[in-house]
């Protein structure tokens, strides 16, 4: 097993630029080592990003078996603006905490559509089972200067 590193703290410049509701690419390891990519909601939570996902899916059974993610967040108005983010990823396998963690997120990427936010929460996160991560930064690289 591969000893976890500390986890890092965000510098203010760098939770700026997380605090929008940005999509990120989260890569895992998928059992013959293979990477695996996926495109995600996240919440910032001081230093650490937490994301969801209904579980059966191949990355959160990743992310259970095998703690180590990557992510990035790219700026879409300006590519050349981009973090990237080396996380442990600490399981929250509690129902409730999954489906508040997830309906914060709907509401955080839907505020400008509050009823459809809601809608996704009542007919589609709520009858799921739910998986939460909290991914702690232990290394990150960023390209957020001009």
């Amino acid at each position: 097993m591969i000893p976890a590193a500390r986890p890092r703290p965000l510098a203010d410049r760098v939770r700026a630029f997380l605090e929008p509701p940005r999509f990120a690419s989260l890569a895992t390891i998928d059992p013959d080592g293979a990477p695996r990519q996926s495109v995600v909601w996240y919440l910032l939570e001081g230093d650490t990003l937490v994301v969801n996902s209904k579980v059966g899916r191949r990355w959160p059974a990743n992310l259970v078996r095998d703690r180590r993610a990557a992510v990035s967040v790219i700026d879409v108005e300006d590519g050349y603006r981009w973090l990237g983010l080396t996380c442990r990823a600490e399981v929250v396998d509690d129902p409730d905490q999954a489906l508040a963690d997830i309906s914060a997120m709907a509401r955080r990427y839907h505020a400008d559509e509050p009823e459809r936010a809601e809608r996704l929460i009542e007919r589609t996160f709520r009858p799921q089972r739910r998986i939460s991560f909290r991914l702690h930064v232990e290394d990150l690289h960023d390209h957020l200067d001009d």
